[in-house]
Formats: C-alpha cells, structure tokens, sequence
C-alpha cells in the first residue's frame, strides 16, 4: 500500500508543479473516492502532509480529532515533494493557453465528480 501512497504523491505533485495543484483538487478527492477517507480525514491528513509550514495548526486541531492517517500523510509526502519537480519542469514546454484549456478541464472534471459523483 506504501507503493500507492507514494505514487498517489508522485501524479499529485506532478500535477502541482504543473498546475500549481494537488493538496485541495486532487489528494482530497483521491482520498475520499479511492481510499474510502471521510471528507474530514481526507482534509486532514492532506494538510498533515503539507504541514511544513503551511498547515500546521489546522493539521494538529485534525490530529487531535483522529482525522489524520499520518502513514498515508508520509508517503504521498514524499511522492509530491518528488513529483512537484517533474511536474515543474514538463510544464516548461507546454504553450500558456492549452495549460489554460488542461487547468480549467481538470477542475471542471473534479468538481462534476465532487457535486455528482457520490
């Protein structure tokens, strides 16, 4: 299963530094629809992920709740950190409005899977 946390981090943090995306759009509903999290625990081990520096209050507040899978938040740590590089560097070849078109696509996607989608 660390192999699927790690590459859950590796396609969200390449989708971040391709997108400037990944916490909120993608961790949360690969959370909630592939790994069966609650929305609570989705929301809190992905800011328990991100802790340095950006979430830490509010991952210790979801911590103390028990909405925090810190094995999961490890792992697809680690496989962001990797991947946000990747991500960074292929979007260097990719012309501003079909990054534009990709942006709008995937959030759009999400959202209907959010809305509709169970």
């Amino acid at each position: 299963m660390s192999l699927f946390y790690l590459s859950l981090g590796l396609l969200a943090g390449v989708l971040s530094g391709f997108l400037g995306i990944g916490g909120g759009s993608i961790l949360i509903p690969a959370f909630v629809f592939l790994l069966g999290m609650s929305q609570h625990q989705a929301q809190g081990t992905t800011l328990a992920l991100m802790v340095p520096p950006i979430g830490l209050l509010a991952a210790w507040r979801y911590y103390i709740a028990g909405d925090v899978k810190i094995k999961v938040a490890l792992w697809v740590c680690i496989g962001f950190f990797l991947g946000a590089l990747v991500g960074a560097e292929f979007v260097q070849k990719i012309p501003d409005l079909l990054l534009k078109r990709i942006f709008g696509l995937l959030l759009l996607s999400i959202s209907l899977r959010m809305i509709w989608g169970g």
